[in-house]
């Protein structure tokens, strides 16, 4: 062991240098503990203070490196700071002591090899050009492992380049990607909506027009449905439907009243007994279905118009004169208690008169069905002059401008034509 007091920093530094040196510290590993000794002392010397430098060398058992233990101790100073920030921090520190533990390169048996370029005694001090090596040799090291360091940056930054380049392509890729789904998941649900909700049947003497969206854009198949179709005396038939839910099941649903509706009218059945057998039919298929129903048929001849209702809202007449009137029939839907229309609605269309069946997405937008029969009116009133393949849209953009229940929205138009005969 040996433990050295010193008052100047010179000879401080060539101490700490022949311990390295005896030691076979790398360069850079040198050059750490030097300048962290001097830091430390140097608050001392400049208080006039002594500082005490002790280095050990410890062999271990087995494989282990030997130890080189090296203390800096300031014995009438105050409390070593924090050693984190030195070039070489200390593991140890204890009141106005640093410890360091630094493992001690094993010699390498070849002759020339296993030392410094330049060995020399622990007790010799060395001369003005030594020291000069010295320092550059530390500093050569240095920069050698800032060159080292700055190359494998430079190696790094190529990598991330290279990666980011890879990634941003990826992203192109994937963009191009779910691009082409959108448009193939978009093309999947025009056709599926074309295959759901058919075209306008031509009828001589009347006018026909639908508007629908969806609550979710992005699944365009509610459960608001319509079905139109004419019968073999040439009258029309429509259904409307809005089945209770959301999605494709509330689709399902639609559909399979839509279709037993279909079956009975083709068959002949009264208008008024359509909705109860309708529920008689599918109930057992599917006991929580729920549906509200709205059937009329319109004598395109004549202008006569009969309704069937159960628990939907009510068709909406606007006449050439401005008057309007709520087709009102009391029943009750597909899967309500006691379902069906308790009568059927008789009224006379002429030539010009504006006829509206609708969902409930059009008037309850915000939850005030008063408000909505109201405003209902007032669309009507304001597009009747329109052309009437515009007129659904139209009246549902002004029912629209402000949704506080965002539902699915049916507005099925419906005009004559022609004169009665």
């Amino acid at each position: 062991m040996t433990a050295r007091r010193y008052y100047t920093l010179a000879p401080l530094r060539q101490a700490v240098r022949r311990i390295a040196f005896a030691n076979r510290l790398p360069a850079d590993v040198r050059g750490r503990l030097l300048l962290s000794v001097s830091e430390l002392a140097a608050s001392e010397f400049r208080a006039g203070r002594p500082v005490v430098l002790t280095a050990t060398h410890e062999h271990r058992p087995g494989n282990e490196p030997s130890l080189l233990t090296v203390t800096f101790q300031a014995p009438q100073g105050r409390a070593c700071p924090s050693t984190d920030d030195l070039p070489l921090p200390a593991p140890a520190i204890s009141g106005n002591s640093a410890t360091w533990h630094i493992p001690v390169p094993e010699a390498d048996p070849r002759p020339g090899h296993g030392h410094p370029r330049h060995v020399r005694s622990a007790a010799s001090p060395p001369s003005a050009p030594t020291e000069s090596r010295d320092s550059d040799e530390e500093l050569r090291a240095a920069l050698d492992l800032a060159d080292t360091l700055a190359s494998e940056y430079r190696l790094l930054k190529h990598e991330l380049a290279e990666t980011n380049a890879g990634v941003v392509a990826l992203y192109v890729q994937l963009e191009q990607r779910d691009e082409q789904v959108r448009k193939a998941h978009g093309q999947v649900l025009r056709e599926l909506e074309d295959a759901l909700r058919p075209p306008p049947p031509r009828v001589e003497g009347l006018e026909l027009a639908v508007h629908y969206a969806p609550a979710d854009p992005a699944a365009p198949t509610g459960g608001d449905l319509y079905d139109w179709f004419t019968l073999p005396d040439g009258t029309l038939h429509i259904t409307i439907v809005d089945a209770v839910g959301h999605g494709v099941r509330s689709t399902r649903t639609a559909l399979n009243v839509t279709h037993a509706v279909r079956t009975l009218a083709l068959e002949g059945h009264p208008l008024q007994s359509i909705l109860a057998r309708t529920h008689d039919i599918l109930m057992p298929l599917d006991p929580r279905l729920m549906a509200t129903v709205l059937l009329a048929r319109i004598d395109p001849v004549t202008g006569e118009l009969q309704l069937a209702n159960g628990s939907h809202p009510p068709a909406l007449l606007l006449r050439t004169d401005g008057t309007t009137q709520y087709l009102e029939v009391k029943g009750r839907g597909v899967g309500f208690p006691l379902p069906g229309s308790e009568r059927v609605l008789s009224a006379q269309l002429d030539p010009g008169d504006l006829l509206l069946l609708y969902t409930d997405g059009l008037t309850e937008s915000r939850r005030d069905i008063c408000e909505g029969e109201i405003r209902l009116i007032r669309a009507a009133q304001a597009h009747a002059h329109r052309v009437l393949a515009d007129i659904p849209t139209a009246i549902a953009a002004d029912m629209h401008t402000i949704v506080h229940h965002a539902d699915d929205t049916l507005a099925l138009a419906l005009r004559i034509t022609l004169s009665s005969e």
